[in-house]
């Protein structure tokens, strides 16, 4: 170092070093004085202030102190900086370390909480714990960070994506929808019918030998001699009917049946007429009573036995006979009549009552109408609507037995 620079420096220490007065007091004993008898330890000798040495002439040794008028003003201020507003700290980022180089955490102890759930650890961690952390809701999941608390990890399932609805689909899916409901139906509605076809029986048992009863059995078989009625009569009174006359088997036509009723077979085939005419015992009433055998098959004989009004809307021919109780019934005397078509049978049964003694009738009456109670027309007062009724239903009968015993014939043979 040179002298000029020697010089300098022993003046900035002069100025800032302070002149030695007096000495500096002592601090007070941190527990109160001490107590008395208790040797002090010495303390050190305080150090001699140095003297600052005065530079001499240029290349000569220092030589004293100069005055301090002499020595120029030195600022001893130091600057300070201005301090600013201290950041939070970032954190800590984890240590890097190579992929398959990480260590294993060590688990968290038994029985402290959670950090984020306050829920204690468990006693025991499944197998490979030391690399997962424990997460919110008892499950061990990977930690990116060994060492650093992980935060609960989000349990809600990821949802896919919806895609877009196409208006094609959506046709095709309906159409599908009703060619599989209409075909279901198709499939319901067969198994109904077959169903209702295999509880019904295609043909009747006699339907078959029903055909042939007019030139297969004996008349007096359908048309007996005599037919009671017990209870037949107006007031449940019993009636007998003895036979008058029987006509041949006839086609159909206008002579032997009514319009309507010969307007309703045309359709489904006629084959004979069968009649008869009887009379009661007092011999003061005539009734007609007449076998339709039809060719109809099963379901149109159903479908008839449905339309008994139409088919007897209109009154049947009456059969008289010469030199007999019936020999005055004709067109002018029929005063009620019944038709009956049988749903089992190809055979509609028809029935026509009047006066014996040739009475006109000027409005005749279906026999429902005059059974009627407090009917006060002819044929009601008279009980011709019980005559034709009780006929029809006795040769009915009749017509049923012999098919019953036709068939228990064949069933024998």
């Amino acid at each position: 170092m040179s002298t000029e620079s020697h010089r300098r420096t022993s003046r900035i220490t002069d100025a800032l070093l302070p002149t030695p007065s007096s000495p500096p007091p002592q601090a007070p004993e941190p527990h109160g004085p001490r107590p008395t008898g208790v040797a002090s330890a010495p303390l050190p000798a305080e150090a001699p202030s140095r003297p600052v040495p005065t530079p001499g002439p240029v290349g000569g040794a220092a030589t004293g102190s100069r005055p301090e008028a002499e020595v120029p003003p030195v600022e001893t201020t130091t600057r300070l900086r201005p301090i600013r507003d201290h950041a939070p700290a970032p954190a800590p980022r984890p240590p890097h370390h190579p992929e398959g180089t990480r260590p294993a955490p060590s688990p968290p102890p038994h029985g402290a909480p959670h950090p984020s759930s306050g829920v204690p650890w468990p006693a025991s961690a499944p197998s490979g714990a030391g690399q997962y952390a424990y997460g919110t809701y008892g499950a061990y999941r990977p930690s990116p960070y060994p060492g650093v608390p992980e935060t609960p990890a989000e349990t809600t399932t990821r949802l896919r994506p919806v895609r877009e609805r196409r208006s094609g689909r959506v046709v095709a899916a309906g159409a599908c929808l009703v060619l599989g409901l209409g075909l279901i139906g198709g499939a319901v509605a067969g198994a109904v019918l077959a169903a209702t076809d295999a509880g019904a029986p295609a043909e009747p048992a006699g339907y078959a030998q029903a055909r042939t009863l007019w030139h297969s059995v004996p008349v007096d078989t359908l048309f007996p001699r005599t037919l009671p009625g017990p209870a037949a009569g107006p007031g449940a009174a019993t009636r007998t009917w003895t036979r008058v006359v029987v006509a041949a088997d006839a086609p159909c036509s206008a002579t032997v049946l009514s319009p309507s009723l010969l307007t309703a077979l045309r359709p489904v085939g006629c084959d004979r007429v069968l009649r008869a005419t009887y009379t009661d015992a007092t011999a003061t009433s005539v009734i007609t009573v007449g076998l339709v055998f039809t060719g109809a098959d099963p379901a149109t004989t159903r479908t008839l036995s449905t339309q008994a009004a139409r088919l007897g809307a209109d009154v049947p021919p009456a059969l008289s006979a010469p030199g007999t109780v019936a020999a005055r019934f004709g067109a002018a005397q029929r005063a009620s009549w019944w038709t009956r078509p049988l749903a089992d049978l190809p055979v509609v049964v028809t029935s026509v009552s009047g006066f014996a003694d040739g009475r006109p009738v000027t409005r005749p009456e279906p026999a429902e109408k005059a059974m009627t109670a407090g009917s006060t027309s002819a044929p009601a007062q008279a009980g011709l609507g019980h005559e034709a009724r009780g006929v029809a239903n006795r040769v009915e009968r009749q017509v049923r037995t012999a098919v019953t015993d036709a068939t228990k014939g064949e069933d024998e043979k």
